[in-house]
C-alpha cells in the first residue's frame, strides 16, 4: 500500500513539474520575433497541407507544385 502511495505521489510532484516547466517558458516578447514564428508556423501549415499523403498520392500536380 505505501508502494503505491510513492509511485501516485512520485507521478504527481512530475506532472506538476512539467506544468510549471510549461508555464515559465519564455514566449517572444518582441514584435520581430512575433513575426518571425508567425511566418514560420503559416509555412508549417502550408507544407503539411501541400506534402500530406492525399495530396502527394491523390491529386494531378498543380502549378503551386511546379519548380523549373
Amino acid at each position: 500500500m505505501i508502494e503505491l502511495g510513492v509511485m501516485f505521489g512520485l507521478m504527481g510532484v512530475t506532472a506538476v513539474a512539467l506544468v510549471v516547466k510549461l508555464l515559465r517558458r519564455n514566449r517572444t516578447e518582441n514584435v520581430d520575433g512575433f513575426l518571425i514564428e508567425q511566418a514560420s508556423r503559416v509555412r508549417a501549415r502550408n507544407d503539411r497541407v501541400t506534402y500530406s499523403s492525399a495530396a502527394v498520392h491523390n491529386s494531378s500536380p498543380t502549378v503551386r507544385d511546379y519548380r523549373p
